[in-house]
């Protein structure tokens, strides 16, 4: 359970599109794991942020909708409440998403280390969806725009066709395994999982939306 002398502030964003039928009462017990490790009793109890200039944990019921930008204090077993929470959400997307995690290392000030020291800043891109499939479509269209991003630095939009084709082949081989997988009988890891990360070369900006 998260305390004043936590180690870390925790940042959680993302937007996740649920089911139309998704009830009140089915988004709460999904998402307890943030609330529940946040102290709180209830979702609308723990859906405040830990800075007011942040909306928190909010659900747009009319557009099925849930939206996080949540800061709580911490430690790293909060990732294995991220792990839970992203089990829950599985089961209430309607499509896939992805989930932005930033460990901000509360003891680490930058005005007084030295040039040679480094933060435990920590960041994790987290992805839900109702299938694999769904899950690797957002996958693949985060890659495709990272890499469109950094190589139009130096190659023009129309020259790059080819690499988001080569992309599209590495996911449609990773497919075809989970699929092959399957009908083996063999289980793969969960879907919500985790990809990418820095340690504290450079503390990453806080992001408010």
């Amino acid at each position: 359970m998260p305390s004043y002398n936590a180690p870390f502030e925790i940042h959680v964003h993302g937007q996740v599109v649920l089911r139309a039928d998704v009830t009140f009462e089915q988004l709460q017990e999904a998402l307890k794991p943030l609330w529940a490790y946040a102290g709180a009793r209830s979702l609308a109890d723990g859906a405040a942020s830990a800075y007011e200039e942040e909306p928190g944990i909010q659900y747009n019921a009319k557009e099925h909708v849930l939206q996080m930008c949540w800061t709580v204090s911490g430690d790293d077993d909060f990732r294995q409440a991220l792990d839970d929470m992203c089990m829950g959400l599985n089961e209430l997307a309607e499509q896939g998403a992805s989930i932005e995690v930033t460990f901000y290392d509360a003891e680490f000030d930058e005005e007084e280390e030295g040039p040679e020291a480094q933060s435990r800043d920590d960041f994790v891109m987290l992805f839900v969806g109702p299938t694999p499939a769904a899950i690797m479509q957002v996958q693949r269209d985060l890659l495709v725009q990272d890499v469109i991003n950094m190589m139009e630095r130096h190659f023009d939009a129309s020259e790059l066709s080819g690499v988001v084709t080569e992309i599209d082949k590495l996911f449609t081989q990773r497919f075809d395994s989970l699929v092959s997988s399957l009908e083996l009988g063999k289980f793969p890891r969960g879907p919500g999982g985790a990809a990418g990360g820095h340690g504290g070369n450079g503390r990453r900006p806080r992001h408010l939306h």
